[in-house]
C-alpha cells in the first residue's frame, strides 16, 4: 500500500539526511494536502539538502531559487525576449516552472518578488505578457528562511506568511546525529544518490485517499474550538496569555489543521483521525498565523509556547453545539 512506500521515502531520505525526521514528515504532509511550507533555522541544518533529496525520491522536477536584495519578478516567473531573427518577442520561462521550489533565504528579496511568488503559490498559475501559464502540477513551494541575521532582509508580512500551510522551526541535531553528519559529510567518497519510489500518479492517488480519511465532528468541534481561542483566549480562561495576542488567527487555519491532521493519520495507517494528530501537527500550523504584541516580545513569549498552552487548556468536548 501507499504507507509502505512513503515509509520507503523516509528511509530512502535517511541515507543522506541525518536527523531531520520531522521536517521531512512535514514536508510530505505538504506535498500531499497541497499546502506550502516555510522552513526556519540557522544555516547549515540541511534545509537545502532535505528538499533537494526529497524531490530526487518523488522523481519530481526541481528548481532551487536564492533570493537576493536585486533579484527581480522576471527573474523568477520569466520573462519575453525579443528574437531577432524571427522579428517577434518570445517567452522564456523562469525557474518557477517546477514540481518542487525551493525559495531560500525568501526573506532577503523586495515585496515585489515576494509577492510574484505568493501570487503563483495561490493561483498555480503565471502571467508573462498577455498569457497565462498554468504550473505543473504537483507545485508545492518550500521556503527557508534565516532567523539569526535579520540585516538587509525584506520580512514577510503577516498576510502573506498566511499563506503557508505551515512554519516549521527546524532545531539542532542531536549529539548522535551530529557525529553522524559528521562522519558522513567528512567523508569526501559519500554518495548522495538516492532512487525514486513515487511518481506523481501515486501522489496524486495519495491525495485522494488523505481526502476520504474520516473525521468525528467532535475533532471538528475542537479545531473550530482551538482557533476560536487565538482570537478570544479570554473567554477560555488564557487571560495572561491575553495580553500578548494582538490578532488570532485566521479561517486558514482551521482548514490547514484539518487537512494536515488526516494527512497525519494516513501516514501512521489510519482512515480516521485522532485527537493526538491535531496536537500533533498544531504547533506548526498555527504558529506563524498568531501575531503578537510588543509586551510578549519584551517578556520573551513567542508563540508556539502559546501553541502550547492552548493545547494543555482548551478541551474536547464530546457534544458541543456552534455559536
Amino acid at each position: 500500500m501507499h504507507q509502505e512506500k512513503i515509509a520507503d521515502v523516509i528511509q530512502e531520505v535517511k541515507k543522506v539526511v541525518v536527523g531531520q525526521d520531522r521536517m521531512v514528515s512535514r514536508l510530505l504532509i505538504g506535498l500531499f494536502t497541497n499546502g506550502h511550507i516555510l522552513l526556519e533555522g540557522v544555516p547549515g541544518l540541511a534545509k537545502t539538502l532535505t528538499v533537494n533529496t526529497l524531490a530526487k525520491v518523488l522523481h519530481l522536477d526541481f528548481n532551487r531559487i536564492q533570493f537576493t536584495p536585486d533579484l527581480l519578478p522576471a527573474d523568477l516567473i520569466g520573462t519575453m525576449i525579443y528574437n531577432q531573427q524571427a522579428a517577434n518577442f518570445e517567452v522564456k520561462k523562469g525557474p518557477i516552472f517546477s514540481n518542487l521550489i525551493l525559495a531560500d533565504e525568501v526573506n532577503r528579496s523586495p515585496a515585489k518578488v515576494q509577492s510574484a511568488l505568493l501570487e503563483a503559490m495561490q493561483e498555480k498559475q503565471v502571467t508573462i505578457g498577455d498569457t497565462t501559464y498554468m504550473l505543473d502540477r504537483p507545485f508545492l513551494v518550500l521556503a527557508t528562511q534565516n532567523p539569526v541575521d535579520q540585516e538587509g532582509t525584506y520580512p514577510l508580512p503577516e498576510a502573506q506568511v498566511d499563506r503557508f500551510m505551515m512554519k516549521v522551526h527546524i532545531d539542532y541535531p542531536s549529539k548522535a546525529d551530529e557525529m553522524e553528519v559528521m562522519r558522513r559529510m567528512a567523508n569526501m567518497s559519500f554518495s548522495s544518490e538516492v532512487n525514486a519510489i513515487l511518481s506523481k500518479d501515486e501522489i496524486f492517488d495519495i491525495r485522494n485517499q488523505i481526502n476520504a480519511v474520516k473525521m468525528a465532528e467532535p475533532l471538528e468541534h475542537y479545531i473550530i474550538e482551538l482557533v476560536f481561542a487565538t482570537r478570544f483566549p479570554a473567554q477560555y480562561g488564557l487571560k495572561e496569555e491575553a495580553k500578548y495576542i494582538q490578532f488570532g488567527v485566521s479561517p486558514r487555519a482551521s482548514i490547514n489543521l484539518n487537512l494536515a491532521s488526516k494527512a497525519v493519520a494516513f501516514m501512521d495507517g489510519r482512515d480516521y483521525v485522532l485527537p493526538e494528530d491535531i496536537k500533533e501537527i498544531a504547533e506548526d500550523v498555527l504558529n506563524h498565523r498568531i501575531i503578537l504584541n510588543y509586551e510578549a516580545e519584551a517578556d520573551g513569549i513567542n508563540t508556539r509556547d502559546l501553541v502550547k498552552i492552548l493545547m494543555e487548556k482548551v478541551p474536547i468536548n464530546k457534544s458541543v453545539t456552534l455559536k
